[in-house]
């Protein structure tokens, strides 16, 4: 008689875990079932029983989110304190991450981020959702200006708006105040040839390049004229944007317009402005000024995080990024909004036309800026000081560029330090009129 080995213990073994996995899953099923109650339903979609009921796939999706980035800025944080305890000034180092992340689809992904901050979080999740997000990143929901239980999304909840008052604008004409909340990184004078900013210590990043092109570099090498003229600056003032352009961008740049010969006592000055996730996401205007120009350069997005600065080579250069041009009763104004990594979508809102972090066709990021020349009523785009201009999906850099008086010490100084923190409406810097 043949002894026939026996396969019944492990296989006995395997079907009870089987089991206890349909059990702990019908368990599970079973608790879906019970929050997919009328009541439950009808408080997901905010009262309303017809709507569509949303999965909560993307409620725990997000619990998941908000504890990983809050673990992650944890870290990032201590790091970034322990260096500067000790008085060390970050030095440009690429690494092999840096690299890395060069072959992530990061566009992709940050398409994805926007698709799921997107999603409806059902009314009784949300202010669990949007407290945890404040708590991590040190968000002040005192200012918000509507309950939150009435906004739909995480999106939403990032360009929120907030209450008036919460960010008076410095009302000195002679001012030009912070168009973002945000942390200061790099601010200065432009006098060297070529018109280069300090990314970190050791790598600096072509302003030109930033911009699109020569648009400031052709104002230093025009003369002045006898009498000092200002260029052509006016509120309301006509403006021929059928002429050829003096900004020279690109090859591809539309006209734009011919002014007078700039003065030569005015300086060219830079400020770097990073927002961080829980800051307020809105971008205002720094100034009374007419935007003439947009150009939309659709990049990677890389983040621009403190350790992205000191690996990645020309960080603002290479991302995605929306560059506003124009004009000021100083002279030149420049406003570039970099994207980055779940930041690609960038909004103004004059300018519904404007698509950010679209799907690219070519695999290269050598695609030509997109310009747009606003021509309303012949003087562009007039925004005042302190009116709201666009938003961040989460948060990232701001870099201004512009033209200031520089002919004595009484003449524009900037009024902030690096690695401050500063309100929209605070002011970046001061000038005094001698007229006055």
């Amino acid at each position: 008689m043949r002894f026939k080995p026996s396969y019944w213990v492990p296989l006995i073994t395997h079907t009870a875990r089987i089991n206890n996995f349909l059990k702990q899953r019908l368990s599970f099923t079973s608790f879906l079932r019970k929050i997919q109650t009328p009541e439950a339903r009808s408080s997901v979609n905010g009262g309303s029983a017809g709507r569509n009921f949303y999965l909560p796939g993307a409620t725990v999706a997000t619990i998941v989110m908000l504890g990983a980035l809050h673990v992650r800025r944890l870290y990032d944080d201590n790091k970034i304190e322990e260096i500067r305890e000790k008085g060390i000034e970050m030095e440009f180092q690429s690494d092999v991450k840096a690299s890395c992340m060069r072959m992530l689809p990061l566009r992709s992904i940050s398409r994805f981020w926007g698709f799921l901050t997107s999603v409806e979080l059902p009314v009784w999740v949300r202010p669990y959702a949007y407290k945890a997000w404040a708590r991590a990143f040190h968000s002040n929901l005192q200012e918000v200006a509507l309950p939150l239980e009435e906004y739909a999304s995480l999106r939403e909840f990032f360009v929120r708006t907030l209450k008036d008052g919460s960010r008076p604008i410095d009302s000195d004409p002679h001012c030009l105040v912070s168009p973002v909340d945000g942390t200061i990184l790099r601010f200065g004078e432009l006098k060297e040839a070529g018109g280069m900013i300090e990314q970190v210590k050791g790598f600096s990043y072509s302003v030109p390049s930033l911009l699109g092109g020569t648009s400031f570099m052709s104002m230093t090498e025009t003369g002045a004229d006898d009498h000092g003229k200002k260029i052509g600056w006016k509120e309301n003032s006509d403006i021929d944007v059928t002429k050829k352009s003096w900004w020279r961008v690109s090859l591809a740049s539309p006209s734009v317009r011919n002014p007078a010969p700039a003065c030569p006592m005015k300086g060219l000055f830079y400020c770097v402005i990073y927002l961080r996730p829980g800051d307020y996401h809105r971008i205002h205007s720094p100034t009374d000024w007419n935007v003439i120009l947009r150009r939309h350069f659709s990049g990677r997005l890389f983040t621009v995080n403190e350790r992205a600065t000191r690996t990645i080579r020309n960080l603002y250069v290479e991302n995605e990024r929306v560059v506003l041009e124009g004009q000021w009763k100083e002279g030149f104004m420049a406003m570039a909004a970099i994207g980055a990594t779940n930041i690609g979508s960038i909004e103004l809102f004059f300018d519904p036309t404007l698509r950010t972090n679209k799907p690219q066709k070519k695999m290269l990021h050598i695609e030509p800026p997109e310009e747009k020349v606003y021509k309303h009523d012949s003087t562009g785009i007039w925004l005042k000081k302190g009116d709201e201009l666009g938003a961040f999906n989460m948060g990232s850099t701001v870099v201004l560029v512009f033209q200031a008086p520089t002919s004595s010490p009484s003449d524009f100084r900037f009024c902030v330090k690096r690695g401050e923190r500063i309100r929209m409406g605070e002011a970046l810097g001061r000038w005094w009129n001698h007229n006055s």
